[in-house]
């Protein structure tokens, strides 16, 4: 995994517990208009229980207005907790990676020629540095000479090292990952803090979470409830003094937290820093805590085919033969004439064989003649040391190189070739000597696994969407394979943004996946644009997500966590609301039952006195939010399920459970407040 999940640990909770500390100034907390309010009060109430008459109104006294402020505290404490011990977490990533860039040194170029070992964080865009066997690419930069076996599982989580050369299509490198076989020579692309390792230190942090369209949403109804109850409150002061009931600041300002929506207020932030975080843990990067939450109302997935759906390489799947030739025939002549094709066609020819039991004794082909594929002939193959000819290549190709050495072509070739080509392969007739002995079926090979996931999006009623450059007929194939609900053929990268903008015009939320550079226009584009990190820079910097592991079905799960935080802050929002209604049955009824009786009626709890119940409410406040932080870490739970289903569940579960838990709480808090002579 590229960025470990921070556990627990007891310095991570030591360090919350500071943080939180730190966290108690009105310029933090005025983000937050609920927890402002508290902290407004907090300090009120700290200056009530100090001198209990300095607003020159009388109070119950000072042991109340110290029980008031006590409670208050914790409150705060424990709001700030929960958004500190995610911030902690995502700081403990970033330090061990932190600590990998801080600690690689690098062989630089000198002037004269020669190298020096220099700290990497000294390294700059056009640096050219040496890294050999067993070192660590120190910074982003381009192979500019030499081939080696890269380790990348420290950012991919793969553990198969990868070839890079200069030239290639794999020439870029990216710092942090290491070289474990022969050296390369690297040109540094990025100056310190705009490495790939640098944003992946930032993202983690979460130092550039940008708030969600929902959270916005949310903080802004959490505005308007709070200046809701605080009329509320202020018009409760001239009933009181009408029917006269005693009501003093420090009841106020308990009743005033205690009716506010204070637990979705204190575990907002927390929840959203979570959710980014919990993306890391999937080998993802979020460039915002935007992209997470769009990616859980999304509605259409856009792929593109080559490199994302299939691994853009033409790989063997099928030998077939042709009439009076066995199947095993057929495998190993292919196999003969692939065994020096280093290609990756030929390799793939190499495999399949000895999946399906053939192979072929190395002395057999010792000092054989390597025929490599070249534009004029189209074939390529092996001429053994005692004159045998082993030939493949295009089936034109091979049809007259067989003729011409006086062979038949078998009858039924041409249409064994032609079907292939129907289905959207590439068909390579395998000959030995004079003899055509079958066809070896190409094709760009779907992703392991892909199908099941698509199917699940599908079962989250996500549309999928392939866009390809290929034929219609080849499309389609691949289409049926991959199991994605339309295809798009022969797209051009303005076709692609035309699909998005298409489904955008509709309403619909959009993620993106892609790898190449025609693919950042889409990316850039999308709602949720997921470049493969196989990919190149330009797509991956039009995106705001990064898969590191470059598997499209990752933003299956990107999409699960990006539900999972819109769930949770529903369901903790659910939960809230429904606490308040539990509260005014337990505070309202008890506050004027004396003067009221008929109130009494309303008192379902049987609350010992107005005093209890408002400090049994406050101190039930204090403890829910601790007891719902680990909800707001881990996310509430999601299964793919549909909308209706969902909200029925969570109103249950959450709805019910926020009415019902409070009456329990405040009659256990209330008959121990009693006991103890606290109100």
């Amino acid at each position: 995994m590229a960025v470990q999940n921070a556990r627990i640990s007891k310095d991570l909770v030591f360090q919350a517990i500071f943080d939180s500390f730190k966290k108690l100034n009105p310029i933090v907390m005025i983000k937050n208009p609920v927890m402002f309010v508290v902290e407004v009060g907090t300090l009120i109430t700290m200056i009530l229980s100090i001198k209990p008459d300095i607003f020159g109104v009388s109070t119950v006294g000072r042991g109340y207005n110290v029980a008031v402020f006590l409670i208050l505290l914790f409150t705060l404490l424990f709001a700030n907790f929960a958004e500190a011990l995610a911030e902690g977490r995502g700081k403990a990533q970033a330090d061990t990676l932190r600590k990998t860039k801080s600690e690689t040194m690098a062989m630089v170029r000198q002037k004269d020629g020669s190298y020096k070992e220099l700290p990497s964080t000294s390294l700059r865009k056009g640096d050219i540095v040496r890294v050999d066997t067993g070192d660590m690419i120190p910074s982003d930069g381009e192979i500019i000479e030499g081939l080696a076996s890269i380790d990348e599982s420290a950012i991919t989580g793969e553990s198969a090292p990868v070839i890079k050369e200069a030239g290639g299509d794999f020439s870029s490198v990216t710092g942090g990952t290491r070289v474990v076989s022969d050296y390369i020579i690297v040109k540094i692309l990025t100056d310190p803090g705009e490495s790939f390792l640098d944003r992946m230190i930032s993202l983690v942090e979460g130092a550039s979470r940008q708030k969600t369209p929902n959270e916005i949403a949310l903080t802004t109804l959490l505005a308007v409830l709070t200046l809701i109850f605080i009329f509320v409150i202020m018009t409760l002061v001239p009933i009181a003094d009408y029917l006269r009931v005693p009501l003093d600041v420090a009841t106020l300002i308990a009743l005033l937290v205690c009716l506010i929506p204070t637990t979705i207020g204190g575990l907002l932030s927390a929840i959203g820093i979570a959710g980014m975080n919990r993306v890391t843990q999937y080998n993802v990067l979020a460039m915002s805590g935007k992209a997470v939450e769009a990616a859980g109302d999304i509605d259409t997935m856009i792929l593109d085919k080559t490199g994302t759906i299939t691994f853009g390489n033409r790989m063997a799947s099928e030998f077939v033969p042709v009439t009076n030739v066995s199947e095993q025939e057929v495998t190993l002549a292919s196999l003969r004439a692939s065994v020096k094709d280093e290609t990756p066609e030929g390799r793939s020819v190499v495999e399949l064989a000895r999946k399906l039991g053939v192979t072929w004794a190395e002395q057999e082909y010792e000092g054989a003649e390597i025929i490599e594929f070249t534009a004029e002939t189209r074939m390529s193959g092996l001429t053994l040391k005692d004159g045998m000819e082993i030939r493949k290549g295009a089936v034109d190709a091979i049809k007259n190189y067989v003729t011409a050495n006086n062979g038949i072509v078998p009858a039924d070739l041409d249409e064994k070739a032609n079907a292939i080509s129907k289905a959207g392969g590439t068909p390579l007739a395998v000959a030995i000597n004079n003899k055509i002995y079958g066809v070896i079926y190409l094709k760009d090979t779907v992703k392991p696994g892909l199908k099941e996931r698509f199917a699940e999006l599908r079962a989250m009623g996500i549309k999928t969407v392939m866009c390809t450059g290929d034929n219609p007929l080849t499309a389609a194939t691949i289409a049926k394979e991959a199991g994605v609900d339309e295809f798009i053929a022969e797209a051009k990268p303005e076709d692609k943004i035309a699909a998005i903008k298409k489904e955008q015009a509709e309403g619909k939320l959009v993620a993106m996946t892609g790898d190449g550079t025609n693919d950042a226009p889409a990316l850039a584009q999308a709602d949720v644009g997921l470049a493969m990190n196989s990919g190149t820079m330009s797509a991956k910097e039009a995106a705001n997500m990064i898969d590191l592991d470059s598997d499209p079905t990752k933003l299956l799960s990107v999409i699960a966590i990006g539900k999972q935080l819109l769930i949770t802050r529903g369901a903790l929002t659910t939960f809230s609301i429904s606490n308040d209604i539990a509260k005014y049955f337990a505070i309202i009824p008890s506050l004027f039952m004396t003067v009221i009786p008929q109130l009494q009626s309303l008192n379902i709890m049987g609350l010992t006195s107005p005093k209890s119940a408002i400090l049994s409410a406050l101190i039930f406040n204090a403890i829910i939010i601790p007891l719902l932080i680990p909800i707001a870490m881990k996310g509430a739970k999601y299964k793919p399920i549909t909308a209706n289903k969902l909200l029925s569940r969570n109103l249950l579960i959450y709805g019910f459970g926020g009415v019902l838990v409070p009456f329990i709480g405040i009659k256990i808090i209330d008959m121990i407040v009693a006991a103890l002579h606290l109100a």
